[in-house]
């Protein structure tokens, strides 16, 4: 995992905070603690107590959003993943809820990740409760809560800890995003096929199937 010194930002007011975040809205910016003293503690906590997902970025608790149909679309992108690398030990995938550690005071939690069996000490599965480790694919399904600013943040965080590949998924245009760098990217439609890349060669997914599945009733 890359390293990055430990920042500490200074806010005078909320709207500071909310800029810093990238103009995300208000109701995903937790105030306790106080923005800039949040801990990985305090994720664990919240998650534990409330059963929400909040990633910490410099100190400050933001929630994850997700609305139940882009969680479907998440849930059964990790089905076809999971089956694709069973049996063949590359790694494990983790859920929306995979906790990672990218850098001190920097856990993300993608909506669906792989982690490589190489990346993990002793090729073991941690036993800590947030991983200190980078996924080699992090797949980010967006809604309504996200902007632009925000994404574009977190591509460059994935890439500079070390991620590989980065899927962007607009459910509403049934699209994907494939970046390979946070400047480099390629776009996939409807009728397009999704595939693994150098990061897991030989996975293809139809992107209509995928959608038709999520979509089924």
């Amino acid at each position: 995992m890359a390293t990055a010194s430990v920042f500490r930002p200074r806010f005078v007011n909320f709207g500071d905070v909310r800029a810093y975040l990238g103009g995300i809205p208000d109701y995903r910016i937790q105030l306790r603690p106080v923005p800039g003293e949040a801990t990985e503690d305090d994720v664990l906590a919240v998650k534990a107590r409330e059963g929400r997902s909040c990633e910490l970025i410099d100190g400050i608790l933001v929630e994850k959003d997700m609305a139940t149909f882009e969680s479907r679309v998440a849930f059964i992108l990790g089905v076809y993943l999971e089956l694709f690398i069973e049996g063949k030990h590359l790694g494990v995938i983790l859920p929306g809820d995979g906790m990672l550690r990218l850098f001190p005071k920097q856990v993300r939690i993608p909506d669906v990740s792989f982690v490589s069996r190489k990346r993990m000490p002793g090729q073991e599965l941690p036993k800590e409760k947030i991983w200190s480790l980078a996924p080699d694919l992090a797949v980010e399904v967006l809604s309504e809560g996200n902007t632009e600013e925000e994404m574009d943040r977190k591509l460059k965080e994935y890439f500079q800890a070390g991620t590989k590949l980065v899927w962007y998924v607009d459910p509403q245009d049934r699209t994907v995003r494939v970046y390979t760098s946070p400047r480099k990217f390629r776009l996939l439609k409807e009728h397009d096929t999704l595939d693994g890349g150098k990061v897991l060669p030989g996975f293809s997914l139809s992107i209509k199937t995928w959608f038709a599945r999520a979509s089924d009733s």
